[in-house]
């Protein structure tokens, strides 16, 4: 129910379709097969957010589009909570739903309580909000950060649970390679994923701040960005592109790559996703891949390999 503010003499409630399942002969609590879920109408009042969500930030805009929803058509995915002392419930997924109810003055809430141990309740709050909430590319890939550090998860086991492939969760937590400064225009929607990729070839964070300002800058399409950062590599010292102890006495002078090299150079680091030199002279040369983490060797290698 919301209640809606008195105006002049007269005052009015209205109350929300909030859809339930079939309810038994407690009208208050539903308990699944289980027993380890149950549906009931709480308080907002008695709902406490979880101080490990994994979302960060709330568009202030996005919550009042979502509170214009929820008038008109109910809360559809009740939140989900866990009981907290005697009357009180942590929030485990459904913050932006919590909020957009306190914006219309809601009474209560639809939640489904279950039995959670206090050692599982970030690993399912984790996992919870992943699955039902619209994470921000940041926001989830440090959400897998955590189930990999803190709960030994792998990428293969994730994306069994998240019925997502490897590869969409390898390279959403490759973003979190990025400076702080293109994570933070990430998460605001000032640049996409696909910019954010672009920028992951650079080889340090020099290099991509440099560019990120040119890209705000000049409001460049993925596109653009992606041909300035092929651009930008092109420019690099041919001495730090030809960092091999076979090539020679380093008093040599560096050859220029010719452009059918250049462009297999290119391609090479448009497929792999990462920063690839390649050095030729008198029929032979080297190539050397980049990567920063051990997780993105293992990309690079599976991409390799063909598995």
């Amino acid at each position: 129910m919301v209640r809606k503010a008195a105006t002049g003499n007269s005052s009015c409630t209205l109350t929300l379709p909030i859809p339930e399942p079939n309810v038994s002969a407690n009208p208050s609590v539903v308990a699944n097969s289980s027993g380890n879920e149950e549906f009931r109408r709480v308080p907002l009042e008695r709902i406490i957010p979880n101080p490990q969500q994994p979302r960060q930030h709330f568009s202030e805009a996005a919550l009042q589009h979502l509170a214009q929803s929820i008038r008109t058509q109910g809360v559809l995915q009740p939140l989900v909570v866990r009981q907290s002392g005697a009357e009180d419930y942590e929030l485990i997924a459904g913050e932006r739903r919590w909020r957009a109810l306190k914006l219309l003055d809601a009474e209560d809430a639809p939640v489904i309580v279950r039995n959670i141990p206090d050692e599982a309740v970030l690993e399912v709050s984790l996992l919870e909000n992943i699955q039902r909430e619209n994470l921000t590319p940041i926001e989830e890939a440090r959400s897998y950060r955590q189930l990999v550090e803190q709960y030994g998860y792998t990428q293969e086991v994730l994306a069994r649970r998240l019925g997502k492939d490897r590869s969409t969760i390898a390279n959403l937590m490759r973003l979190l390679h990025l400076t702080s400064p293109v994570q933070n225009d990430l998460e605001s929607g000032r640049l996409t994923v696909g910019h954010a990729r672009a920028l992951l070839a650079l080889p340090d964070e020099t290099a991509q701040l440099h560019l990120r300002e040119r890209l705000l800058r000049h409001g460049w399409n993925v596109r653009e960005t992606e041909r300035q950062v092929r651009t930008w590599l092109t420019r690099l010292p041919q001495a730090a592109k030809s960092d091999d102890p076979h090539s020679g006495s380093s008093s040599k002078p560096s050859t220029r790559l010719r452009p059918e090299i250049k462009a297999l150079e290119d391609e090479l680091a448009r497929i792999l996703g990462t920063r690839v030199a390649l050095t030729y002279q008198n029929g032979r040369g080297s190539l050397r891949i980049d990567y920063h983490s051990l997780e993105e060797f293992e990309r690079l290698y599976e991409r390799l390999i063909g598995s």
